[in-house]
C-alpha cells in the first residue's frame, strides 16, 4: 500500500483523496478549509497541518487546487512541496491550470530531482465521488506509467495523452468544447419550451438524435428531466459559473498564444461574465438558459 500526500481536499480533491483511504492506502491531506478538512476526515483522510506534514514521506503527491497561482504557491517557497517531498516521490497536479503554470511545474521539477505528470480529471464532483473520473496523463513515459496505478483508484478511465502539459492541454480544450456544447443545449431547452414542445419529450429527442451531448444528458437546464442536474435544486452550484468562466478564459488565451480563433468560445466567456455581472457567479453555469429566457426565468430557478 502507498503512502498519498494530498493537497487541496475541496469538492474535487476530498472524494478523490477518500476514494485512495477506501482502496487501502495511506492518504495525509492539507487544506486551510475547516470545512474541506472534516469532510475529509470523515472520508478517512489523515488530516494535517502542513504541507510538509502531508508530504514528508509520501510515496505521490497530488494537488487539486482552483488556480494556477495556487498550484505554484504550495510547489514552491521554503514551505512547499519541492523543498518537503523526497525526490523519489511522484508529483501531480489534477488542477484545471494554464499552460505556462503546468510548464513551470514540470520544468521546475526536473531540475529539482522530481517527475511531474499532468492529471487533470473530467467527470466533475459526482465523478469523483463515484471513483470514475477520467485521468489525461501529460509527462514523460516513466512518471505517465508510475501515475497510472496511483490514479487508478479514482479513476473511470485513464488516457495517456504525449509528453508534458499535455494532459492540461487536453482537459482545456475539453472544457472549452463542454461549454460551447452547454450553451447550446442552454438557448434549445428555452427555444423548446417556447415553441411548445414538452420538455422531456424534447430532451428524448435530442438524446436519441444529433443533438445529444455530455451537457444535455448531465446538465441540462429544466428541473425534472435528468437527476443530476442543478435545476432541480434552484440551479445551486454543481460547477459555478465562476468556475466555467475561468476554463473557457484558459482556452482563450491558449487560443491567442497559437493564433487559433475561438469565437464560440469567446461568446460563452461573455455569457457567463453576464451572470457574474447579475451577481450569480456562484450558481451552477446551467443558469445560462436565463440569458436566453425572453423575460430572464427560467423554471427551477427562484432569485
Amino acid at each position: 500500500m502507498a503512502v498519498y500526500g494530498w493537497i487541496g481536499l475541496g469538492n474535487m480533491g476530498g472524494p478523490m483523496a477518500s476514494n485512495i483511504f477506501n482502496a487501502g492506502h495511506t492518504v495525509r491531506g492539507f487544506d486551510l478549509s475547516q470545512r474541506a478538512q472534516q469532510n475529509a476526515r470523515d472520508g478517512g483522510v489523515e488530516v494535517v497541518g502542513s504541507i510538509k506534514d502531508a508530504v514528508s514521506d509520501a510515496d505521490v503527491v497530488f494537488t487539486s487546487l482552483p488556480k494556477g497561482v495556487h498550484v505554484r504557491s504550495v510547489f514552491d517557497g521554503e514551505d512547499g512541496i519541492w523543498e518537503h517531498a523526497p525526490k523519489t516521490a511522484l508529483l501531480a497536479d489534477t488542477s484545471t491550470v494554464d499552460l505556462a503554470t503546468s510548464r513551470f511545474c514540470h520544468e521546475e521539477s526536473q531540475k529539482r530531482g522530481f517527475v511531474f505528470v499532468d492529471a487533470p480529471v473530467s467527470g466533475g464532483i459526482s465523478g469523483a465521488a463515484a471513483g470514475t473520473l477520467t485521468f489525461m496523463l501529460g509527462g514523460d513515459e516513466d512518471g505517465v506509467q508510475r501515475a497510472r496505478e496511483f490514479v487508478a483508484p479514482m479513476a473511470g478511465n485513464i488516457i495517456e495523452t504525449g509528453g508534458a502539459t499535455t494532459g492540461i492541454a487536453s482537459k482545456i480544450v475539453n472544457n472549452m468544447t463542454l461549454f460551447i456544447n452547454l450553451m447550446g443545449i442552454a438557448e434549445g431547452s428555452q427555444l423548446a419550451e417556447r415553441l411548445g414542445l414538452d420538455a422531456q419529450t424534447f430532451w428524448n429527442v435530442a438524446n436519441t438524435s444529433s443533438g445529444q451531448s455530455w451537457a444535455q444528458r448531465t446538465w441540462y437546464p429544466v428541473p425534472g428531466i435528468v437527476a443530476s442536474a442543478a435545476a432541480n435544486n434552484n440551479f445551486d452550484a454543481t460547477f459555478t459559473a465562476e468556475l466555467a468562466l475561468k476554463d473557457v478564459s484558459l482556452a482563450l488565451e491558449a487560443g491567442n498564444e497559437t493564433g487559433v480563433n475561438l469565437e464560440a468560445a469567446s461568446l460563452a466567456a461573455e455569457m457567463f461574465q453576464a451572470l457574474i455581472d447579475q451577481g450569480l457567479g456562484k450558481k451552477d453555469c446551467s443558469l445560462i438558459a436565463k440569458l436566453a429566457s425572453p423575460d430572464g426565468t427560467v423554471e427551477g430557478w427562484k432569485p
